[in-house]
């Protein structure tokens, strides 16, 4: 397990060989700093890690909407960690059918729950841990989380020149593209004349976050293969929330999203998404390029 953010003195961790998005959602939490996504990289129904150190103190299972596309599991999960690294603040997790008890400690990387699949995912979302950060008098609502800061180190290695390179895996939900171009952690491209790594899902989401080494500019206009692709409108640390311009990003002819994380220990690989189920369906092995496309 890796430190990847934080909140006071809560630490947040994630697999080594996981992913991690603070903004590839679009639920609020994920515009305002106050959420994270651990991606653990197993399926849905397998184990899924505690990603912090704390006291379970409470578990409600509640109902949610139903799969649009996909079989959920007909439920969800809120579990509250009374945090032992703060104890003026609780953790609360979504998305894991827990196989820990009220009062039981969890260490980071030990088993926590089973990964589900809510009816509030998207066809195309991987199984994942969320995570808010929260006073013990508002565990629940959708809003008022504490700020989360970025603790994972970033490069800045220059950005990429093109969005070319393998399919890796094909199903109809989505697509993974190893590019050709060796990249750490993050996807990058220039913020403002610095490097950032992109996070989120674009265009479809609409917004999309920036991470790099320091503060991060605001106003600046994000490019990628030296594209306009958003304009930075709020910033904290080394972490930006930037609006999307108006473009799209196609393959074969295909309209598709862009799915990214961050990837602490791995070539982060890119994510298309179909208009719908089954609408891209490449061959794995094959060459493929990205066009950006500004809108008329």
């Amino acid at each position: 397990m890796v430190p990847i953010a934080a909140s006071g003195s809560v630490t947040v961790f994630s697999p080594m060989n996981g992913r991690f998005s603070f903004f590839n959602s679009p639920y609020p939490m994920h515009f305002s700093l106050t959420g994270v996504d651990i991606y653990p990289e197993r399926g849905f129904g397998e184990m899924a890690p505690a990603p912090v150190k704390g006291r379970v103190v409470k578990i409600r299972k509640v109902r949610a909407p139903g799969g649009r596309g996909f079989r959920d599991d007909g439920f969800d999960c809120v579990m509250l960690l009374e945090s032992l690294e703060d104890l003026g603040r609780v953790v609360k997790i979504l998305h894991v059918d827990p196989v820990v008890d009220c009062g039981e400690v969890v260490e980071p990387g030990q088993p926590l729950g089973r990964l589900l699949r809510s009816g509030y995912f998207n066809f195309w979302t991987d199984p994942h841990t969320h995570l808010e950060v929260r006073r013990p008098s508002d565990p629940f609502r959708a809003r008022g989380g504490f700020t989360l800061r970025r603790l994972l180190s970033v490069d800045e290695p220059g950005p990429v020149e093109e969005l070319r390179g393998t399919v890796t895996r094909s199903t109809p939900e989505y697509t993974l593209i190893a590019l050709r171009e060796k990249v750490r952690i993050g996807l990058p491209a220039d913020v403002g004349g610095r490097t950032g790594l992109l996070d989120g899902g674009i265009p479809h989401y609409g917004r999309f976050g920036v991470h790099i080494r320091g503060p991060v500019p605001r106003n600046s206009l994000v490019r990628l293969c030296g594209e306009p692709i958003g304009m930075i409108k709020t910033a904290t640390g080394n972490m930006g929330l930037a609006e999307c311009t108006s473009f799209g990003i196609e393959v074969d002819g295909v309209e598709v999203g862009l799915s990214l994380y961050l990837s602490p220990a791995s070539e982060p690989k890119l994510k298309l998404i179909p208009p719908k189920r089954g609408m891209l369906m490449l061959e794995e092995s094959e060459e493929v390029s990205l066009a950006i496309k500004r809108a008329e």
